[in-house]
């Protein structure tokens, strides 16, 4: 089904035909009260008894209505502290006025609540289809219970009353299978719109994941690319160490970016081992120590933190040595190097300095002596709050 028909469907049933039927409840409720039970009632006064049950529980029935028409007249579904002592109230008004019917006289033109309760109960439990049929047979039970207690007629007046019975009844029962139906159609088109809003966000967040790759892709080589053109229009010598410290530095950053996309148990080790492997393509000697258990680190930190194995693995001569530190408080990066990094080239021998602190809380330092230069990273991730 295209999405534009899911739409109307979830529309209609969940926004339309709900409070729309409601409303003709209400309708019905009223017009039946009003002019077929009420002149019966009020024109036979003198039949009931007591005729004061019978009027109060006309009057009942008329509040219920009214409390109704507060929720009903706005579309809002009517709330339980309504419901449940709305159902009671109908019930119990229902066996009051059954009880004033003369004897005898039970599901006869006199017998003006029955029929009438039952559409109340409608009004009040259309959303709750179990408990409504549940509410229905208690409501028929208890007037033909009545009915048998004030004494049973011959058999013509037991036919009679059965077929009204049964004919109400059977119309109501019918109306609830509608009513049901409507709900499975409600629910089937809210199950396929949940799955149409989950689908939509799984693209939503596999389209943002896309464009973040292209984007990450798109900044590297936004640094190569003036590169190549460079070497490509004679400005670049190939052969130059700054040239080729350039193109080994750009090649590592691609290297590892690839590897952040790659889905495995350990990133930062596996993101550090592909910086490692470019590096011995190029003939290094490279050793990793990794030590420490496997702790979550965010994509953004671990690319502070592989910076700088990025910058000395590219400036290196011969010879490097990476490592990774691990604990609940602590992540550390560190590389030594026979080179003096681009970052220390102003610094004397035996110097060390701060670099840089930025806000993901990555510190990453460096510390030069001769040809050997050591630069290191650490993260601390934020302790977690006790519940």
């Amino acid at each position: 089904m295209p999405d534009k028909a899911r739409d109307a469907e979830s529309y209609l049933f969940a926004d339309r035909v709900f409070p729309v039927m409601r409303i003709v409840l209400l309708a019905v409720v009223t017009l039946t009260q009003a002019v077929l039970g009420g002149p019966q009632l009020f024109a036979h006064q003198d039949v009931y008894r007591p005729a004061w049950a019978a009027d109060t529980a006309f009057a009942v029935l008329a509040v219920v209505s009214v409390v109704c028409a507060a929720w009903v007249l706005r579309g809002k579904p009517l709330p339980l502290f309504v419901v449940v002592p709305g159902t009671v109230v109908v019930l119990c008004a229902s066996a009051v006025a059954t009880g004033s019917v003369p004897s005898g006289r039970y599901f006869s033109e006199l017998h003006w609540s029955f029929g009438l309760v039952g559409w109340y109960l409608f009004l009040l439990l259309a959303e709750r289809v179990v408990v409504l049929v549940a509410a229905l047979g208690v409501y028929v039970a208890t007037s033909v219970v009545q009915f048998a207690a004030a004494g049973l007629p011959d058999r013509a007046g037991i036919g009679s009353a059965a077929i009204v019975v049964v004919s109400v009844t059977g119309f109501q029962l019918a109306v609830v299978v509608v009513v049901w139906v409507l709900h499975r159609r409600a629910e089937q088109a809210a199950e396929v719109a949940a799955e149409r809003d989950r689908l939509a966000i799984r693209q939503a967040l596999a389209e943002q994941r896309g464009l973040d790759h292209r984007l990450k892709f798109a900044g590297q080589l936004g640094a190569t690319l003036p590169l190549l053109a460079g070497m490509a229009d004679g400005t670049l010598d190939p052969r130059a160490p700054a040239t080729l410290r350039r193109v080994t530095l750009a090649a590592t950053q691609l290297r590892r970016l690839f590897a952040e996309n790659d889905d495995v148990p350990d990133p930062l080790v596996h993101e550090l081992s592909a910086c490692v492997d470019v590096a011995e393509r190029r003939g290094l000697a490279v050793s990793l120590a990794v030590s420490g258990e496997t702790v979550p680190v965010p994509t953004a930190v671990r690319r502070e933190l592989t910076g700088p194995v990025i910058t000395a693995l590219s400036a290196a001569r011969s010879r490097a040595r990476v490592s990774l530190l691990r604990t609940d408080e602590e992540v550390r990066v560190a590389v030594v190097s026979d080179t003096d990094v681009a970052v220390a080239d102003s610094a004397d021998a035996g110097t060390a300095g701060l670099i840089t602190s930025d806000p993901l809380g990555v510190e990453v330092a460096w510390y030069a002596h001769g040809e050997q230069t050591r630069m290191e990273a650490r993260w601390r991730p934020e302790p977690t709050r006790p519940d």
